[in-house]
């Protein structure tokens, strides 16, 4: 059974960082492209960031391109997403997702499992 296990959110100030975390297992997880994706109270869910299976590529929301980095370390089976210059509008649950069987990165639908969320809460 595949699980997906999120931390490292929490509340900062703008302009304040954050690192999340996502813990995997029951998978082999460096074949699979790996996924973040974030939902605001009201919106859609959206793409935040993607990288490759061997961490040779990677795919970023025009919004969060420059100011957020993602990586993975296969040998602890463990995905990061570095947040840096965090802005009030970056506020959202953010998902970590394993791309499964295929499709666009850039699509959730293309992303099954998920893992349970950890909230981001950026002030002003």
């Amino acid at each position: 059974q595949v699980q997906l296990v999120e931390s490292g959110g929490g509340l900062v100030q703008a302009g304040g960082s954050l690192r999340l975390s996502c813990a995997a297992s029951g998978l082999t997880f460096d074949s699979f492209v790996m996924g973040w994706f974030r939902q605001a109270p009201g919106k859609e869910r959206e793409f935040v960031a993607a990288i490759g299976s061997s961490d040779d590529i990677t795919f970023y929301a025009d919004s969060v391109k420059g100011r957020f980095a993602i990586s993975r370390d296969n040998a602890r089976n463990t995905l990061y997403l570095q947040m840096n210059s965090l802005k009030v509008e970056d506020s959202a649950v953010y998902y970590c997702a394993v791309r499964y069987p295929s499709g666009s990165v850039y699509r959730s639908e293309s992303y099954s499992p998920w893992g349970q969320g950890t909230q981001v809460a950026v002030s002003s």
